[in-house]
């Protein structure tokens, strides 16, 4: 699975990050770095629900910055 990690930044300086793919996997930081390691992690335990939810099993994971 490859995930696109989209950036925007806010007028106060916040950074979002959102990956389309996965809905609702969206999170802010106060650098683009902290808000891609919270998208991350975020979208890691959607998956990991979803594995365990579905039983699919899934082999590879990875994330590429927009």
């Amino acid at each position: 699975m490859n995930f696109r990690i989209e950036f925007e930044q806010e007028e106060d300086g916040r950074w979002i990050a959102e990956i389309s793919e996965l809905p609702g996997v969206m999170a802010y930081g106060t650098t683009q770095g902290e808000a891609e390691a919270a998208v991350e992690a975020l979208a890691l335990r959607v998956i990991a629900d979803r594995i365990e939810t579905e039983k699919v099993g899934q082999k590879t994971i990875s994330f590429a910055t927009a």
